[in-house]
């Protein structure tokens, strides 16, 4: 039997990158201290071979656990070789060809399966997944387990989502909600965007900056949870109803289900 995939501790990065994320948290004003669920959490992201969670395909993955002061801990990493054409268009994103991926990359039902079993293990051990925009790369993963016949992380929770959690405290923010806007508000170092294990290193970062700055995200992980699926419904009906009104779409409808759509 295969070894269960584990995080493999990371040796501390520079001094200087580990003591400005530090420094980005602890002056973050506050009424409150960090969250429990914000203390030791497991960040996820993927870059794939286009935007359809159904038929499209992960490239690359990364999953990342960071401690309290934003510092990453122990990270995994993956390059699949997807078994279908990467588009010229997503490789100009996150730069990894279709020769790329054959030549290097790991089969994709055994990536995909140690990528679903290393993530229901930090479940299970209690820490929460953060993910920009969870529906995307946890709806995207269900269906690629599917399609390699391996059981799927169903109902993920707890799940921490910046992007609904930004949008229902600060909601009437001017501007784009794009992981690097979020970075720029939260005061977040993104380095590398579009490489996944950086943009899942920044989605945690953002998550806990949002905590410090928000004491009214100081609940337990799993009513947290809930309080997001309440808030992604609320926020696609309104994005309906602007598309419907405004936008002169009439049969608009959004997907409203989190964190798999």
């Amino acid at each position: 039997m295969a070894a269960s995939p584990s995080l493999r501790r990371r040796r501390p990065r520079a001094a200087t990158a580990v003591s400005e994320a530090v420094a980005t948290l602890d002056t973050m004003t506050s009424s409150a201290p960090l969250p429990v669920w914000a203390r030791d959490l497991i960040a996820f992201d993927t870059e794939t071979t286009g935007v359809d969670t159904r038929s499209d395909r992960i490239v690359t993955a990364s999953v990342v656990r960071l401690d309290a002061a934003g510092a990453v801990v122990a990270e995994r990493d993956w390059l699949l070789d997807p078994g279908v054409e990467i588009p010229e268009a997503a490789r100009r994103v996150h730069g990894i060809s279709t020769e790329l991926a054959r030549a290097e990359g790991q089969d994709a039902a055994a990536g995909i399966a140690e990528i679903v079993a290393l993530l229901r293990a930090q479940l299970a051990a209690g820490r929460p997944i953060a993910a920009y925009n969870a529906p995307y790369d946890l709806t995207l993963l269900h269906h690629e387990a599917r399609r390699h016949g391996i059981e799927p992380l169903e109902a993920p929770r707890p799940v921490i989502d910046p992007l609904v959690i930004d949008r229902a405290v600060d909601r009437y923010r001017r501007g784009k909600r794009t992981l690097t806007a979020a970075c720029a508000q939260y005061g977040v170092t993104l380095e590398d965007a579009h490489r996944a294990s950086a943009d899942a290193i920044a989605a945690g970062r953002v998550a806990q900056a949002i905590a410090h700055t928000h004491p009214e995200l100081d609940l337990p992980a799993d009513r947290l949870h809930d309080q997001q699926v309440a808030w992604a419904r609320e926020q696609g009906e309104r994005f309906a109803e602007y598309m419907r009104t405004r936008r002169g779409q009439p049969g608009f409808r959004a997907r409203t289900a989190w964190p798999v759509g």
